[in-house]
């Protein structure tokens, strides 16, 4: 079973970009951020004439989150708990059933947090302390449980081309790797450094300043996963090589296969 995680930034103007990839690299289930969509108006019709099944949590201009799955999406939940206020989508979680039993998948578009001294980063913390809390609950449930998607967290110096211009950025402040690293902290595995620990893995290149041609690049993008579902782990990818096709989107996807 191959589940892989992709922000678009922006399924209207990714929509052929995203069919390609999906006709490619074939996932049995795909997590799609930042979709800059209502649920009415996401392209349903495209991807389930793929063969996929399709569920949203969108919102008008920004943010978005999709799951696209062979398999039926069961149990499906939207938004993540904890706050009834926060209106911005980014969060939803389903399961499929396999062979071995259900693996559960939550998709996540986690604040960014910029800039630094606004209501932002404070936000994006406060986001974050929500999803640990949520992902206390699942790991207590001994499933197959994946948490997959756009995490704006460079979690050490070694995932980004030039650490040190990142210092005053909210994705690599202290607050923003410690709550990371409590997710792992209650278990759960990296699953890309589960598997290498090689210089310039990266997921993210900006749009400016010629970052891609001088793989000028972060890892912001990241699975983490039960020990139930690392059990079954075959491996791991990220399709660099969809940065370079044309009308990209700045992020890549990343992909783990379950023996499910």
């Amino acid at each position: 079973m191959k589940i892989a995680t992709w922000n678009i930034n922006g399924v209207k103007a990714r929509i052929d970009t995203v069919q390609e990839w999906l006709k490619e690299a074939s996932p049995d289930l795909a997590c799609l951020q930042e979709i800059k969509s209502v649920d009415e108006n996401f392209p349903r019709s495209v991807f389930e004439d793929l063969g996929y099944n399709v569920e949203t949590h969108g919102q008008k201009g920004f943010n978005g989150v999709a799951l696209l799955s062979k398999k039926p999406l069961e149990d499906v939940q939207r938004g993540l708990p904890g706050n009834d206020e926060d209106q911005q989508a980014r969060y939803i979680e389903a399961s499929v059933s396999t062979d071995r039993g259900a693996v559960r998948v939550g998709c996540l578009y986690l604040p960014n947090g910029n800039p630094l001294g606004t209501e932002k980063f404070p936000y994006k913390l406060e986001w974050m302390e929500r999803l640990i809390a949520h992902a206390e609950r699942r790991l207590a449930e001994e499933t197959p449980f994946l948490l997959l998607g756009d995490y704006n967290v460079i979690p050490d110096p070694i995932d980004a081309k030039n650490p040190d211009n990142w210092l005053d950025d909210a994705l690599y402040q202290p607050e923003s790797r410690r709550n990371f690293r409590a997710l792992t902290h209650l278990g759960m595995t990296e699953a890309v450094r589960a598997t290498t620990e090689a210089a310039e893995t990266y997921t993210f290149w900006d749009y400016q300043a010629g970052a891609w041609q001088k793989n000028n690049g972060i890892r912001i993008d990241h699975i983490l996963m039960s020990a139930q579902a690392t059990d079954l782990m075959q491996g791991v990818g990220i399709d660099k090589h969809v940065r370079g096709w044309e009308k990209p989107s700045d992020h890549v996807p990343v992909w783990v296969k379950l023996a499910a």
